[in-house]
């Protein structure tokens, strides 16, 4: 049995795992944002009968040093969190980055079930991914493999419109992830429409014809396609699941799938998919991790 958590900055959630993929009942408990000893204590607290303990969390964890960046749980910040977890509790812990964690449930459990080489993409808050092969993750230099959201290659010019390249929050200009994001895709509107409206209305405008609409989610298209047909073409993934709040729009990611399928090398459609695991994809992730790791 492992203990498992998908640990936020106001709410750590937690359960057993009896085997890979399989969750008991979810405890929940708020998150000590500031003191390591009471965060260890309520982690121990759910951990009962453990064998040892797999993490979810949303930060950088680096592979050589093992040290975290979370900005929004200061006491785990600059720690090596798996080793000093693993001194408080007694048990071995492995951590996994919350994307990381999605594209290991999707390659585990969900939509990229079976496939040797699978990438999975974040659409929400932020623009990320995960690379797993062999249902393995693949976590590379500082732990930033599959981070494909960032790095100054943003189109200026898409489809002829002039398109600022945005000042992305790792401090570059250009990166996917301050405009293809539910919040860039808003940013973008409101450039070619003048129209303050949510991500949300934006996709629905779209789908039910509204110009302006069109002309924006088009233009995202036209952004995004191309940056991720490339990446596919390096990592050759047979499925990449997509998640995150863009993700829950069905025909937003069937037309993504089709504009990369127009600009990759292998121009099969029906590789980028709708993720399947909507619920407690971050626990369902670190029972795979754990399992895979500790066990």
């Amino acid at each position: 049995m492992l203990a498992i958590f998908d640990i936020g900055g106001t709410r750590i959630r937690g359960t057993l795992s009896p085997a890979p993929g399989q969750l008991g009942p979810v405890n929940e408990a708020p998150t000590p944002r500031d003191d390591f000893n009471a965060f260890a204590t309520v982690l121990a607290g759910m951990s009962a009968g453990a064998r040892g303990v797999a993490i979810s969390i949303a930060g950088c964890i680096d592979p050589e040093t093992g040290r975290m960046r979370i900005a929004n749980i200061p006491c785990l910040d600059g720690r090596a969190l798996a080793e000093d977890l693993a001194a408080e509790l007694g048990l071995p812990v492995w951590i996994g980055n919350d994307a990381d964690c999605f594209a290991l449930a999707e390659a585990g459990s969900g939509a990229a079930r079976g496939h040797r080489t699978v990438f999975g993409v974040i659409l929400g808050t932020g623009v990320g991914g995960g690379l797993v092969i062999d249902r393995r993750l693949v976590t590379g230099a500082g732990g930033f493999a599959g981070e494909w959201g960032h790095g100054p290659v943003q189109d200026s010019r898409p489809l002829g419109r002039d398109v600022p390249r945005m000042t992305c929050g790792c401090g570059q200009v250009g990166c996917l992830d301050a405009i293809g994001s539910a919040r860039g895709i808003e940013k973008l509107h409101r450039h070619l429409s003048g129209q303050s409206l949510r991500s949300e209305e934006i996709v629905a405008g779209w789908q039910s014809g509204a110009a302006a609409a069109a002309e924006t989610v088009a233009i995202w298209l036209e952004i995004m396609a191309g940056p991720l047909a490339m990446v596919l073409n390096v990592v050759g993934a047979t499925a990449v699941p997509v998640g995150g709040g863009l993700g829950r729009a069905l025909p937003l990611v069937a037309a993504l799938d089709k504009a990369v399928a127009a600009r990759r090398l292998w121009p099969q459609e029906g590789v980028i998919r709708p993720a399947a695991l909507t619920v407690e994809p971050g626990l369902i992730g670190a029972s795979h991790g754990g399992w895979g790791a500790l066990c």
